[in-house]
């Protein structure tokens, strides 16, 4: 009877001793899988605005985002789903120096308390999500589609500028750049959309 009990005490702490271990390695292995972040250095944002009737594209990017929250999550979706942003105006970047300080004074130069650009970014599952951005002292909310490949995010969105009133301050632009926004036609016009893509990459903690 002494070694029935026994031996039953000694199934008894190997199967607990297995279960923990089985739970500890389930712990380890949802550690990594939720251990994806990125820093501020890991973000590209490049936008593209439009001039003249003909919508010719005009380049740039802001070579500066600083990050309110330094994100995290189980996958690079739930890592750039979850961004705040602060974008320097001052950053801007152009490969013209010219239109830089136009940009500055002319455009950002008529929105109200606007030095910098801030936001957040909310995506789903199903290649769409949401941006919030701030500008002009007006919050609003934009439709946004992305793509996933390996550890980057590719997100795309458009902003339509009328939505942050920033119709005097594209008024004042197009009147500093009115030759040069002036098409074939003789019509000098700036557009109030602007397409950006913003590319995330994101990596393992070590």
């Amino acid at each position: 009877m002494r070694k029935k009990i026994i031996y039953i005490l000694l199934v008894g702490v190997l199967f607990t001793s297995f279960s923990c271990k089985k739970a500890n390695k389930e712990e380890v292995i949802e550690e990594k899988i939720s251990s994806y972040i990125l820093s501020s250095d890991s973000i590209n944002l490049e936008w593209t605005a439009y001039k003249t009737t003909e919508k010719v594209p005009v380049k740039g990017t802001f070579t500066k985002i600083e990050l309110i929250n330094i994100p995290s999550g189980k996958n690079p979706q739930a890592v750039a789903g979850n961004v705040e942003f602060s974008i320097p105006i001052e950053s801007i970047f152009t490969k013209d120096t010219i239109r830089d300080g136009k940009l500055k004074k002319f455009f950002f130069g008529n929105l109200m308390g606007t030095s910098n650009i801030t936001g957040k970014t909310s995506l789903k599952e199903d290649g769409t999500g949401e941006a919030t951005i701030t500008m002009n002292g007006v919050e609003k909310t934009v439709p946004v589609t992305f793509t996933t490949n390996g550890n980057d995010v590719e997100i795309n969105a458009n902003l339509d500028l009328d939505n942050w009133q920033a119709q005097m301050a594209l008024t004042a632009l197009n009147e500093a750049c009115y030759e040069l926004h002036k098409g074939a036609d003789g019509v000098s016009k700036t557009w109030n959309t602007v397409d950006v893509l913003v590319k995330v990459s994101t990596k393992l903690q070590p």
